[in-house]
């Protein structure tokens, strides 16, 4: 295993962003940045050995600040969407910056997604990037101290530990929003991938994309992944939750207990992926409103349904749904959770 850091690239102010290289004993790597602690790049092999980058992203600090959708960053103190922008703690009601169509919060205004982070080394398979952002940023309450740790082991496993600590009593929901493409990430549309969930409900939304309350069972729907499907198989159905969001952005509500969660497989590379977490739900995004318009690495358009997201998190708008699983933490009270993303080859 082995590390190497570089400058990568700076923000608007000149303050360098750092690039970290993890190599692993296979000559497999992954690269993270320090602005937006964002995973930058996966290059795993194919059933011939075949080194790609398997996730979409940005090649310089222009693309990652003013073409990014979240690829591949850190998202919080709230990942996903808070209905208006309200939550109430304690009987206190916070109103918070409604920065997706006025009308509601996504995460978090990107305050975390947008920053430079400290980076610390960690033996030699691991980074941990780490910021804070003071009592009432864009409305939430308590100095919360952040940080991420990404491991990458000889397995190909990208190992993603979350931590925070607020002064205040605050929400927190921290993820990353990684799309991927098991083919490659210039190798057009996902819908081929075939992928399972280890979920039997979801959450449905409104129009624009707010939790309804329901928790809805998978049984005769186009969200029943229980048996592996093809991304594209029933995504155009006409079913009112995939029309009003042009594809897959929805909550699947994980079931409890140990094991692999989600797994995936693109069937031409041969490449897989496993996924293992502690979080109840993952908001499953398939790049629907991506239209070709931006170009990402190797100046590739990023086309309608280029890669995947697997949002591990609880579920949106959680703390204006009792019945949800509640993410709201004590002053002092640690957050700490863990998602792991496991490559291979079938």
């Amino acid at each position: 295993m082995s590390i190497t850091k570089s400058v990568w690239g700076a923000m608007p102010d000149g303050s360098e962003v750092y690039k970290y290289k993890i190599k692993n004993a296979e000559g497999n790597f992954v690269e993270f940045i320090t602005y937006g602690a964002t995973w930058l790049s996966a290059f795993v092999p194919d059933k011939d050995d075949i080194l790609q980058d398997v996730l979409l992203g940005f090649d310089d600090m222009d693309g990652q600040i003013n073409l990014s959708d979240y690829q591949g960053q850190f998202v919080g103190r709230f990942a996903n969407r808070i209905g208006g922008g309200k939550f109430t703690i304690d009987g206190t009601e916070y109103q918070v910056d409604c920065n997706e169509d006025g009308v509601k919060s996504l995460h978090s205004s990107g305050e975390f997604s947008h920053a430079n982070f400290d980076a610390e080394e960690c033996g030699d398979n691991a980074v941990i990037f780490s910021a804070v952002s003071p009592d009432g940023t864009y409305g939430f309450p308590g100095t919360i101290k952040v940080s991420v740790k990404y491991t990458f082991t000889d397995s190909d496993e990208v190992i993603i530990d979350y931590s925070a600590v607020s002064d205040k009593a605050t929400i927190i929901n921290l993820t990353n929003h990684a799309y991927f493409n098991l083919a490659g990430c210039n190798s057009g549309d996902v819908l081929n991938h075939e992928i399972r969930f280890d979920s039997d409900y979801f959450t449905p939304t409104t129009p624009d994309s707010i939790p309804t309350g329901e928790i809805r069972s998978v049984e005769g729907t186009p969200f029943d992944f229980r048996t592996a499907k093809k991304i594209g198989k029933d995504i155009k159905a006409d079913y009112d939750q995939l029309v009003a969001a042009r594809g897959y952005d929805h909550n699947l509500c994980l079931n409890g207990g140990d094991g692999v969660k989600i797994s995936v497989l693109e069937p031409v590379s041969g490449r897989t992926m496993e996924v293992y977490t502690d979080r109840p739900g993952v908001q499953f995004y398939t790049g629907n409103f991506l239209d070709g318009t931006k170009k990402g690495k190797g100046g590739c358009p990023m086309i309608q349904h280029a890669g995947f997201c697997l949002e591990t998190q609880v579920y949106p708008d959680a703390p204006n749904h009792p019945e949800f699983p509640q993410c709201t933490f004590k002053a002092g009270e640690e957050f700490k959770s863990r998602t792991v993303y496991k490559f291979g080859v079938k």
